[in-house]
């Protein structure tokens, strides 16, 4: 692996916030429902980005967003597992929630309180899938999951929301 400069890690960082921050911050409040922690968490995963930069610059890591929103998911999930998160009810109202965060229709609003009640894998997937537009092979290896787990997933994951949808 070739060692890069400090100022070469620097402006990749740099390129990565610029280009995917937006987006890992989304991921990460849709994820932890609370905009403080979505931005502790989004920082960090830039973090951790920085720190693995060399495997994204020599080609190892095919797509820069799906890196990132590996990354993300994992320290969401390390947030969410925390021995503090534990112990305190962080349950917000999606009403609640900062705007940027908040879905602007009433049948949207539906839609993502939908989402939120899947089950954490059938949630990963439709987050993924639809509100990063990855496609289902990019987010079966941000998953760490095969392409046809992926689909089926993703199939689960719409019967689900279709049978809330309609019951509602």
């Amino acid at each position: 692996m070739v060692p890069y400069t400090e100022e070469e890690r620097e402006q990749m960082l740099v390129f990565l916030m610029n280009e995917y921050g937006d987006s890992v911050k989304r991921m990460c409040c849709v994820y932890l429902r609370d905009l403080s922690l979505s931005e502790d968490a989004a920082q960090e995963t830039f973090i951790k980005a920085y720190n693995h930069l060399d495997q994204l610059m020599s080609g190892e890591i095919r797509s820069e967003k799906a890196w990132l929103m590996r990354i993300a998911i994992n320290t969401c999930k390390d947030t969410l597992r925390s021995s503090w998160m534990r112990h305190v009810d962080r349950r917000q109202v999606i009403d609640t929630l900062p705007l940027s965060c908040m879905p602007r229709h009433e049948e949207n609003l539906a839609l993502t309180q939908a989402v939120m009640a899947l089950p954490q894998k059938l949630k990963d997937i439709t987050l993924l899938y639809y509100y990063q537009d990855l496609n289902l092979r990019t987010c079966a290896q941000v998953l760490n999951i095969s392409a046809p787990t992926a689909t089926r997933w993703l199939q689960q994951a719409q019967k689900k929301l279709r049978q809330y949808l309609d019951a509602d």
